[in-house]
């Protein structure tokens, strides 16, 4: 007989979206480790020598107490979920290990991949950007239909596959944990890309706060107020001077948007907001927080 299988809170959110469903062996079998191949698309590409070694010794002392999660292909049972376990289990020199095989097809294989690591184990956030990326491009899907298939808010999804849009050693920085994704959000602020890489190097050597951050970062772009402002300053009578208050909303503007964020006053009682994005992420997660 066969039976939805309880996979843990994690994969649970996944059952809970899918529209095809699948169903799972009722009770796990024994296959052999060498038979078992590791998943391609596996959004985790680092395991941490100390965490393996915990579970490994765990294995060798309990045996593997969750069943991988397989499907079987062409004589072969691919890893969905499980990697962590399967990799302890070879180090510990299992022959054979437990497993849940599944019907899944490709797009499902992909999304308990990401929901394996998301909600157990938690990706650093450049994997999960990688991992969110790559799936919205194979699969053609909105932000907001990755999210809820993970259990995720679309803010969530949008904020973390903008990370993407940095340098190399701003990436770096936040996949090593040198800079939160709190400072990233406030360099995605800063539209010049050295620039972004200059202050990210400063919030490591000095070891800046986000807020301290968010200050250095508005004296980082006067490039950019200087272009913002440049036709009002042709004509000084239609830029009056902000008041402290304006100057307040403004910088609680580009503290909660992460872009610059101007409030342009042309009159008593007149003028417009501006707020540039970046791209199309930058804009979804723009929206998102204004509709809030």
């Amino acid at each position: 007989m066969d039976k939805k299988a309880r996979l843990g809170r994690g994969l649970d959110a996944l059952i809970g979206n899918s529209t095809g469903g699948y169903t799972t062996t009722s009770l796990s079998s024994l296959v052999p480790i060498d038979q078992v191949e590791t998943n391609p698309n596996q959004p985790r590409k680092s395991f941490h020598p100390d965490d393996l070694a915990s579970l490994e010794e765990s294995i060798r002392s309990h045996g593997i107490l969750q069943p991988l999660l397989v499907r079987q292909m062409e004589g072969k049972f691919h890893l969905i979920a499980g990697e962590r376990r399967l990799r302890a289990a070879k180090a510990a020199g299992l022959v054979v290990v437990p497993v849940h095989m599944v019907e899944f097809n490709d797009q499902e294989v992909m999304e308990a991949a990401l929901v394996e690591n998301i909600h157990r184990a938690d990706l650093n956030p450049i994997e999960k950007a990688l991992g969110f990326k790559d799936y919205l491009d194979k699969y053609q899907v909105t932000h907001e239909q990755l999210a809820k298939k993970l259990g995720l808010g679309r803010p969530t999804v949008s904020n973390l596959v903008a990370l993407l849009e940095l340098p190399p050693e701003v990436q770096e920085a936040v996949r090593v944990g040198q800079i939160t994704t709190g400072h990233a959000k406030v360099l995605k602020g800063v539209e010049d890309k050295d620039r972004q890489a200059q202050l990210c190097k400063e919030i490591v050597t000095r070891g800046l706060s986000v807020h301290a951050t968010e200050l250095l970062a508005r004296q980082a772009v006067p490039q950019a107020a200087a272009e913002v402002n440049y036709q009002a300053d042709l004509n000084p009578e239609s830029n009056p001077h902000k008041t402290p208050h304006v100057q307040a909303l403004e910088e609680e503007f580009i503290r909660k948007l992460g872009v610059k964020a101007e409030i342009k006053v042309t009159g008593k009682e007149k003028g417009r907001i501006v707020i540039p994005f970046h791209s199309n992420a930058d804009f979804e997660r723009i929206c998102e927080i204004l509709r809030k």
